[in-house]
């Protein structure tokens, strides 16, 4: 199958498309997306470019209002992980983040690890990462750079999106943007082509917003 010609994400062989995808390493919904999207880089001509959003920075207007759950995980766990990512990214470059997020999320979803300081050293054993950057988890350092790079994302989506935000270059021009897919378990292959053309379809159409249903499933992971 073949990308129509009218799809975003079109691009020749020499050319791929550049796609920007904004993660938190915590979220198994982001996790199956960008699992997703790997497979997407083998059956169409994009390249996934990783970047750190935050659901701990993305609900602080809102953290009253969520379930007690939630609020105690994102005060525990979620800001650790995208300290590390950003630390990560500030010292050693952006294109780290791939891996990092590759070693994050199979020690976190697939291997279903704690979110503490010992799964994050091995994480970055993984990833051939210093295992001292564990020592940003707790820290602030970089947190301007975290929220600057959540902004960057979450503003070309809006507020009421959780993770993943997924741009590309649209028809015209302009940036594409979107929240999702959120898809249980990974597509693969052509199954993995079909649901990118249709996503860049739905996603370009002028006035679309929206299209949703119940969740009936809790994350599938391989």
């Amino acid at each position: 199958m073949t990308a129509p010609e009218n799809t975003p994400a079109a691009a020749s062989d020499d050319e791929p498309t550049s796609v920007d995808f904004w993660f938190d390493p915590v979220c198994p919904w982001a996790w199956l997306t960008s699992r997703w999207m790997l497979e997407v880089e083998k059956v169409r001509p994009v390249r996934v470019r990783w970047h750190v959003m935050s659901l701990a920075v993305l609900n602080e207007p809102k953290i009253h209002e969520l379930p007690e759950e939630y609020r105690e995980m994102l005060a525990t766990t979620a800001w650790g992980p995208v300290r590390v990512a950003i630390a990560a990214e500030q010292k050693f470059g952006s294109e780290v983040l791939g891996p990092l997020y590759t070693a994050f999320g199979t020690r976190f979803h697939n291997e279903d690890r704690p979110r503490d300081r010992e799964t994050v050293i091995l994480a970055l054993q993984d990833a051939g990462l210093p295992e001292d950057l564990a020592d940003f988890m707790g820290s602030t350092e970089y947190d301007e750079e975290l929220r600057q790079s959540h902004r960057e994302g979450i503003e070309l989506v809006g507020q009421e999106v959780g993770t993943p935000v997924i741009a590309t270059p649209g028809p015209d021009g302009e940036r594409v943007a979107f929240f999702g897919p959120v898809v249980t378990p990974a597509p693969k292959g052509e199954a993995a082509a079909r649901l990118w053309d249709g996503t860049l379809l739905v996603a370009a159409t002028p006035g679309f917003y929206e299209i949703k249903r119940t969740r009936t499933e809790r994350p599938i992971f391989d």
